[in-house]
């Protein structure tokens, strides 16, 4: 990165070069060195495997990956992201969207690594997930590193991190108990132990035999008393404990998480440092919620799932909706997909002539890492859509396409970027606006205003102007309702030609959908 692009950088109020600064502040003369070699910056996010990855996933990984760029463009110090799957953990219960239930019931609160794929596609129910969630981040093109809590675990990757849980148990326990109620506290362990009998994870209390040689003595679901190792994969820890402890035993510089977690990050934190390491620094995020405002959430069903927007809206249009605010809750439904995609294709335009500091503070800028599109669609997604509402319900990509070829500059009807938004357009019409549409009748003054404008539209050459056709738009506006009620005119337009309260900025459509094509819409909402 050149010299001024850093400069500016270092003074950047975009959220990702603020979050990026505080690992500057962590290690002022840089990470130590580790075995002689550089010690990369460690990113984390986590995953639980119990489901399948969602939109929550995608943000988390995402938001992380423009805070590691930001990092990168203010230091040359290596990084590494780590996507952790806690896949060690017992399964609680059988989700509802899967086959083989009986199956998954039989091995209740069993590991999910030891647990058969109900899909019957690889060697566990973990794995099958697991595999699920690397697709879907490759799916985006993520740069990361995939770790399993099992592998960790059973390979002694966390031993002497567990021996220090056990050197510490008391002062664990000691933050770890004022958070239960008192039924809880009699039974509580952050130590969860394999049961040699069953194979489940174990949650009873436990007793510290041994903690430098790692044993405990618990008492099994056979009633059996057990004496037994936590080392190697024979236990696991409390997902609470279990932050923490990973944290410290990775050297995790870097983890963010969601406003709901403030709680378990903070006594993840303190475990952190009980074992001597050293908590990392983090971004608390506020949570989508619904049209309602409610939080989302996957028992319930309700808000937006990745998959829908992608239907819908192109993948930058998502990254550019959720790097905005996120310390700031954002209701996350279809209704805001049409204006995250001109905001973000907004953005693109703006990038080309805004000078560093600015193009720093462009979310574009993090969406694409510093190189975002050169060239924006001619149309807009949101005057595309009413085009598509005008063409009616059944209107093909083909369709559309033709209209645009027909009304739009030489040229400019093929770009990349606008066919692409084509098939997006027609599945968001589809979905979220032709159930909403209801063209009404003109009442009578308004069908004189329309009268009026007919007139004007059919004294144009065909291939006028989209700003010569706003001006005869609004000046009949003036003429037929007054200059105080111009809003009361373009409300009748939307809503006696297009069926809808709210349209685009009718020089435009009617540019593109054609001056006779529009005289034909007059006539219509006039016949009825």
């Amino acid at each position: 990165m050149s010299d001024d692009r850093r400069a500016a950088a270092l003074s950047s109020k975009a959220w990702p070069f603020e979050e990026a600064r505080k690992l500057l502040a962590r290690y002022p003369d840089g990470k130590p060195a580790q075995d002689g070699k550089p010690a990369p910056i460690l990113f984390e996010t986590g995953y639980g495997p119990s489901g399948l990855p969602h939109i929550g996933t995608f943000q988390e990984v995402l938001r992380t990956t423009m805070v590691r760029h930001a990092f990168a463009a203010l230091s040359d110090q290596p990084t590494q992201l780590l996507a952790f799957s806690d896949d060690m953990d017992g399964l609680r219960k059988v989700p509802d969207n899967v086959p083989n239930q009986a199956m998954l019931a039989a091995h209740l609160g069993k590991p999910l690594t030891a647990i058969p794929d109900p899909f019957g596609t690889h060697d566990s129910f973990a794995a099958h997930n697991n595999a699920r969630l690397r697709a879907f981040l490759d799916q985006f093109g993520f740069d990361y590193q995939f770790a399993s809590s099992t592998d960790y675990y059973a390979s002694g990757r966390f031993d002497g991190a567990l021996k220090g849980v056990l050197r510490h148990y008391d002062a664990i326990m000691a933050v770890m108990l004022p958070t239960l109620g008192v039924e809880r506290r009699a039974t509580y362990s952050p130590v969860l132990p394999i049961s040699p009998a069953t194979g489940a994870v174990l949650q009873v209390p436990v007793a510290v035999v041994d903690a430098e040689a790692g044993t405990i003595a618990f008492t099994d679901s056979d009633g059996a008393r057990v004496e037994q190792s936590v080392l190697g994969g024979r236990a696991k820890l409390q997902w609470k404990p279990d932050w923490g402890m990973r944290w410290a035993a990775l050297g995790v510089d870097y983890e963010m998480h969601g406003k709901d977690l403030i709680d378990s990050a903070q006594l993840g934190g303190r475990i952190c440092q009980i074992l001597g390491g050293r908590k990392p620094e983090t971004l608390v995020y506020e949570l989508f919620l619904d049209e309602r405002g409610e939080k989302i959430s996957k028992s319930k069903g309700n808000g937006l799932s990745i998959e829908q927007w992608l239907a819908m809206g192109p993948e930058e249009s998502l990254a550019y909706y959720i790097y905005r605010e996120p310390k700031r809750a954002k209701q996350l439904h279809l209704g805001v997909i049409p204006r995250a995609v001109d905001d973000y294709w907004k953005s693109v335009a703006d990038y080309a002539a805004q000078p560093v500091e600015q193009r720093l503070g462009n979310p574009v800028h993090h969406v694409h890492d510093g190189a975002p599109p050169a060239q924006v669609p001619p149309v807009s997604f949101g005057l595309l859509l009413n085009l598509v509402g005008v063409l009616g319900a059944d209107a093909s990509e083909e369709q559309v396409r033709g209209y645009l070829r027909r009304y739009l500059p030489a040229g400019q009807a093929d770009d990349p970027a606008l066919l692409a938004l084509v098939p997006f357009a027609i599945r968001y019409h589809a979905a979220a606006v032709a159930p909403t549409l209801h063209k009404r009748a003109p009442e009578p003054g308004e069908a004189d205003a329309l009268r009026l404008l007919d007139k004007g539209l059919a004294a144009l050459p065909a291939d006028a102007a989209a700003d010569d056709i706003q001006t005869l738009v609004y000046e009949t506006g003036k003429t037929a309702f007054g200059k105080e009620a111009l809003r009361d005119w373009f409300r009748t337009l939307y809503e006696t030609l297009l069926g809808s309260s709210q349209g685009p900025r009718m020089g435009s459509f009617v540019a593109l959908y054609g001056i006779a094509n529009t005289r034909a819409l007059i006539a219509d909402a006039l016949a009825r």
